[in-house]
C-alpha cells in the first residue's frame, strides 16, 4: 500500500515535467526542420505592412512614437543607467523596458480560451542605417568592465531618435520551440495584431502588428539577419552571454493611446 502511495506520490511530482510540451503546443503547426516562416506579416516596399489580423488580410501605417512617449522611454533608460552606476539596481517591473503584450487568437491544448497575456522585455531598434555599425560597437565593446558597457548604452539612448528607429520596439522569444509554444508565440503567428502596454506614470499602449523573425528561415534578408543579431546583443550585452540565438520579434507601432488615469486611454496616434 505504502509502495502505491509512493508511485503516485512521484508521478503527480514528475507528471507536470513529462506532459510539458505535449500540452503547451497549439491547433497549427507552423515549424519545418526547427524553423518556421511567419506568412501572416509582410512589409511592402513603401514600409506599410501587410498582415491577416482577426482573420482578414489589411494593410497597416507604421507611426512614429510621440514625442512625449520617447522623452518618457529614453529618459527612464538614462536614468536608470545613471542609477546603476550609482550603485542603484532598478525597478524589476515599472518603466519602458517591461511590456505586457496581450495576443488572441489561437487557441493551446492546456487551455480553453484564446487570449493570452505576457510581460516581454522590449526596447528599440537602430535605424537600417545605423544598425550594422550599432552591431559592431556592441560587439567591439561586448567584453570590456561593465562601467564602460553602461557608458556606451548611455550614449545611444541619449542620441535617440538620431539613432533608433521610432515606429518600431523590439522583444525576443525567448520559450517557443517545435516542442514548447507559448500562448505568446501561437496567437503572434495566426493573429500579429497585439497590444502593449508600459506600466508606469505615464502609462502608454501601443498598438503593434508584430513580425516574428527565427534565426534559421532560409527565407531572411540581410537585413532581418542583422535584425536577430542586434536584438540578441543587445540582450546578451546587458543581461551576459546566451548560447542559443532567440526568436526575434519587431512589434511596427501602428496607434498609441496614452493609458495614464488623467488621459483615460485617449489615442495620441494617428490622431483622433
Amino acid at each position: 500500500m505504502l509502495d502505491n502511495l509512493v508511485a503516485m506520490f512521484a508521478f503527480f511530482l514528475i507528471a507536470p515535467i513529462i506532459l510539458a510540451g505535449a500540452l503547451e503546443k497549439g491547433e497549427t503547426d507552423y515549424w519545418e526542420n526547427g524553423t518556421f516562416h511567419q506568412k501572416s506579416v509582410e512589409v511592402l516596399s513603401d514600409n506599410s505592412i501587410r498582415a491577416e489580423v482577426d482573420g482578414q488580410w489589411q494593410v497597416f501605417k507604421p507611426v512614429e512614437l510621440p514625442e512625449p512617449f520617447l522623452r518618457w522611454n529614453f529618459g527612464a533608460r538614462t536614468d536608470m543607467i545613471e542609477g546603476i552606476k550609482a550603485g542603484v539596481m532598478p525597478s524589476s517591473m515599472a518603466g519602458p523596458h517591461n511590456a505586457s503584450v496581450a495576443t488572441w487568437g489561437a487557441l493551446r491544448k492546456d487551455s480553453q480560451m484564446r487570449i493570452n497575456n505576457a510581460v516581454k522585455g522590449t526596447g528599440f531598434l537602430p535605424k537600417p542605417e545605423k544598425l550594422k555599425e550599432t552591431i559592431e560597437r556592441l560587439k567591439s565593446t561586448i567584453d570590456s568592465p561593465m562601467p564602460e558597457k553602461l557608458d556606451v548604452l548611455l550614449e545611444l539612448y541619449e542620441a535617440g531618435a538620431d539613432v533608433f528607429d521610432i515606429t518600431k520596439q523590439v522583444s525576443l522569444e525567448l520559450y517557443a520551440t517545435p516542442e514548447f509554444e507559448t500562448g505568446t508565440f501561437i496567437n503572434q503567428m495566426k493573429n500579429p495584431g497585439c497590444s502593449l502596454v508600459y506600466m508606469d506614470i505615464p502609462s502608454y499602449e501601443l498598438k503593434c502588428v508584430v513580425q516574428l523573425l527565427h534565426p534559421s528561415d532560409p527565407e531572411l534578408t540581410d537585413y532581418q539577419k542583422d535584425v536577430i543579431e542586434y536584438i540578441n546583443l543587445i540582450h546578451s550585452y546587458f543581461h551576459g552571454e546566451f548560447k542559443t540565438v532567440f526568436i526575434a520579434s519587431i512589434y511596427h507601432v501602428i496607434e498609441v493611446y496614452d493609458n495614464s488615469p488623467a488621459s483615460r486611454g485617449i489615442r495620441l496616434i494617428p490622431s483622433p
